[in-house]
């Protein structure tokens, strides 16, 4: 599950836009001690998250000798995340007008994979005739 979104221009790089983030979970997070991030987010970054909140950025770098696709350690969870994401239609294009907009689409599709996952048995109900609907 994730713990935090900030949705941002394109004109905006990836690393300040990591900076959004961490200030909006550092007071969220307080047992975090760790974070993942690839090797975009390298550089001064690193100094600045170690200097204001005291958690570690480990950077997953691709090995040079790398040939072609390969698994890097952490990674696969995003990519992982961003698939489950793309199932939502609101989220499969660039639809929204207003970031926040985008930002509450996400928070609700995390919702609704975790209520799915909690009761899985109840993820037909809306499936179901009226009658039963009635007596479950």
């Amino acid at each position: 599950m994730i713990v935090g979104v900030v949705v941002h221009g394109a004109n905006i790089q990836d690393r300040d836009g990591a900076r959004r983030l961490i200030q909006k979970i550092r007071l969220d997070c307080p047992r975090m001690k760790k974070l993942w991030a690839d090797g975009g987010y390298a550089g001064e970054l690193e100094d600045w998250v170690r200097d204001f909140t005291g958690w570690e950025l480990e950077i997953v770098r691709r090995a040079a000798a790398a040939k072609g696709f390969k698994v890097l350690p952490k990674r696969w969870i995003v990519e992982r995340t961003f698939g489950w994401l793309n199932r939502y239609r609101r989220l499969s294009k660039d639809y929204e007008y207003f970031a926040q907009t985008a930002e509450n689409i996400i928070h609700l599709a995390m919702i609704n994979l975790m209520l799915h996952r909690l009761a899985p048995e109840a993820k037909n109900y809306n499936y179901l005739p009226r009658t039963q609907q009635l007596a479950a």
